[in-house]
């Protein structure tokens, strides 16, 4: 057991000391399995190792990743996004601190709509970011909302860190993808009512906006509501096909992706330049994550051959803690590595291990994958080194680091206190998988 303990701490070790020094994550993967294959196996492993990738790059269900990817891009190149956030501005109203509720619903729909923390969190830091600090609203409040919302993409389908996930460990992707729609409403009510009550105490927090004369009519928000009404269909087509179980994960991609050009021509922004240049960078996105994971296939295989995994098994097992310990501990090792590596790097390394220990621990797969999920998705909001920091700070420039990092930690909290929740009650992730 020591000898493979050994292993997977080498491993590990290895891939995190290239990624420190600057080497990209596929390379880094590359090199560690290069390395290892040659020490242990000798010439005759490389054979298993194009095996690897090409198992890795010829799965069906990864082909979701580059729909999902294109229909994100899709929307966003041809402006559609521009007419959401007016709309969702209209039916907002006037309410006491209506910047924070538009801040979370905005993050919340374009979760929806593109599956990137760090890509949403950078369009509302620059984009709604300084219009609320210029109408007085409080500064660490408003970019907090913007985290908190931007960290719900990966949770809330269509989700590509989903996709990896359940592609890694096995599991139902339909399942896990709509495992996320009801923790992703429920994390969005609890930033909601955690601005009112703040606003509720301190009303200087949402100063009162000058009334221009210009209040919204009942058919303003009418047509305001009427344009929201394309993108409700898109997301109807891609979870409600695969909720009644008529299209694949897969299948409503393509649906999701074929949508996106629907409404691009609805709003008159569909162009042959503007799909061009999505199909571009979705194919540069879509690659670099296909080639990571090709590099990494390799990686969970070395871990089985030198009996790294099932050793690690014996070890956590032997601790012979309770299950919520034992859960405790599974979390807190992402959480913290998340802060400092990136979310798909580290999913490549930590499920292979995990896998063998979620199935002794007999723990429901679906749950324990969503609150990973989860986890990770906290880890990349959470100071010093969360990615998503980064993306805000990046477009926020007036602000200083320290001020987007105490921004963060109240909402923080109040995903580990939602992740608790979820703990506690495991029918709020699993309710609607097993309605599939």
């Amino acid at each position: 057991m020591v000898e493979g303990i050994a292993a997977v701490a080498t491993g590990v070790g290895l891939l995190l000391g290239f990624m420190a020094v600057g080497l990209p994550v596929f390379a880094a993967f590359l090199l560690v399995n290069l390395l290892a294959v040659a020490v242990i196996m000798g010439p005759m492993g490389y054979g298993m190792f194009v095996n690897s990738l090409y198992e890795t790059t010829t799965t069906q269900s990864l082909v979701t990743i580059p729909l999902f990817i294109l229909m994100g891009e899709i929307l966003f190149r041809s402006n559609s996004v521009e007419v959401l956030l007016r709309s969702i501005d209209t039916l907002v109203g006037r309410v006491k601190g209506r910047q924070y509720v538009l801040s979370i619903l905005l993050a919340t729909v374009f979760s929806t709509l593109s599956g990137a923390a760090m890509g949403v969190a950078a369009m509302l830091g620059r984009s709604l970011l300084p219009g609320m600090v210029a109408r007085g609203y409080d500064a660490r409040l408003s970019a907090g909302t913007i985290l908190a919302g931007a960290s719900l993409a990966p949770l809330i389908p269509p989700s590509v860190l989903v996709i990896i996930i359940g592609t890694l460990a096995g599991v139902s992707i339909a399942g896990l993808l709509i495992a996320g729609i009801i923790p992703g409403l429920m994390f969005a009510a609890i930033f909601l009512g955690y601005c009112f009550i703040r606003v509720w105490l301190n009303p200087s927090l949402a100063p009162d906006e000058p009334d221009d004369g210009t209040r919204a009519t009942l058919a303003d928000k009418g047509w305001a509501l009427l344009r929201v009404v394309p993108f409700s269909i898109i997301i109807l087509m891609v979870m409600g096909l695969i909720l009644v179980g008529i299209a694949t994960p897969t299948e409503a991609g393509a649906m999701g992706v074929i949508g996106s050009l629907i409404i691009a021509a609805i709003y008159r922004n569909l162009s042959f330049k503007m799909i061009g240049e999505s199909l571009v960078s979705s194919a540069k996105v879509a690659a670099m994550i296909l080639f990571i994971m090709a590099s990494s296939k390799l990686f969970s295989q070395l871990l089985a051959f030198t009996g790294g995994a099932s050793a690690m098994t014996e070890w956590v097992v032997g601790l012979e803690q309770s299950r919520w310990v034992m859960l405790i501990l599974l979390m807190l090792l992402p959480f913290v590595l998340c802060m400092f590596i990136d979310q798909i790097a580290l999913m490549l390394i930590v499920i292979p291990i995990y896998l063998p220990i979620i199935e002794e621990l007999q723990f429901d797969p679906i749950w324990f994958w969503l609150l990973f999920l989860v986890n990770i998705t906290v880890g990349g909001m959470t100071p010093p080194f969360g990615y998503t920091l980064f993306a805000l700070k990046s477009a926020w420039e007036d602000a200083s680091l320290g001020k987007v990092f105490s921004s963060a930690w109240p909402f923080v909290l109040l995903y580990l206190l939602g992740m608790i929740v979820l703990a506690l009650v495991p029918g709020l992730s699993t309710l609607l998988p097993s309605m599939l």
